[in-house]
């Protein structure tokens, strides 16, 4: 498998890893169906991280500027995703939804009616797959240091069949990828994961004030291989005036709401030092604990 490992984990969990590809994946179904469902997952994931490799400098061209031409499926839907929010004029790579992307691609070995449920979970990017009258509930940690410490999630996402939401993704400073704004976490619910995280990223990158306090750092100053090149991204956010912080979440929330308007995203929650905004009619699909 070209250094892909797995492991069985409990709950009938398995944890799927190369390089920098992390993930989590599980299937509910008729006995034998969803062993078969994993076995075919696990011979594509195999592969995602050479064919990813190929297209490299591609996916980090910015998609605003150039235009990208590439072969491989899971480097189109990456293109797809983003290639909206680049027509806008912003600055945007097609890294900005490989999780998503990545997630969404191993999904596809789940599509048999003989599965209730699955999904795949890529460092918190999650493609669900669902049938009539299965239900997934998501828990999100909008607090990163209550999360660690085993506390419960402050909301909780009641997802169903009958529900159009097949992709959660976050963004924020604290995750594993760079940020150019303050959010502790952005939360997006949308039809596919792909088209969540692109728009999790975005959303993400709204959150943010003026503040002399807030230690930026140049990404390739971070990364050297970062596709965010010599833009600053945020390193260190201090305490925040409550006016500071409520308007950093007003100018996320102002992108969430285009970003729902224009069809991409259903909802997002967005949080900072203790706040939360919440966008989108979430009724729904989403239950706020």
């Amino acid at each position: 498998m070209s250094g892909a490992v797995r492991q069985l984990l409990a709950g009938g969990r398995w944890h799927f890893q190369h390089g920098p590809i992390d993930c989590i994946v599980h299937a509910e179904g008729e006995t034998g169906a969803a062993a078969q469902c994993i076995e075919r997952a696990w011979r594509r994931f195999g592969s995602v991280l050479d064919e990813l490799s190929v297209e490299l400098p591609a996916l980090r061209s910015d998609l605003s500027a150039v235009r990208v031409a590439v072969t491989g499926g899971i480097a189109r839907r990456m293109v797809a995703a983003c290639r909206p929010h680049a027509a806008e004029g912003r600055f945007i790579t097609a890294m900005a939804a490989v999780a998503g992307s990545v997630a969404e691609e191993l999904i596809a070995a789940f599509d048999d009616r003989r599965i209730t449920r699955a999904y795949v979970n890529n460092g918190g990017d999650i493609a669900l797959h669902l049938i009539d009258g299965a239900v997934f509930d998501i828990g999100v940690a909008t607090d990163l240091a209550r999360s660690r410490s085993g506390a419960e999630p402050e909301c909780a996402f009641g997802i169903d069949a009958s529900s159009s939401v097949r992709g959660i993704a976050t963004s924020g400073w604290r995750g594993r990828s760079f940020s150019l704004g303050i959010a502790d976490s952005v939360t997006v619910l949308a039809a596919s994961a792909s088209v969540a995280d692109a728009a999790a990223t975005i959303v993400a990158n709204a959150v943010d004030v003026d503040d002399v306090r807030i230690v930026r750092a140049k990404a390739s100053a971070v990364r050297d291989d970062s596709d965010l090149g010599d833009r600053l991204v945020v390193r260190h956010v201090p305490p925040l005036a409550e006016p500071l912080v409520r308007l950093a979440l007003a100018r996320g929330a102002a992108q969430a709401e285009a970003q729902i308007a224009a069809g991409r995203i259903m909802a997002a929650v967005l949080a900072l030092q203790g706040q939360r905004r919440v966008c989108g009619d979430v009724r729904a699909a989403l239950a706020l604990a």
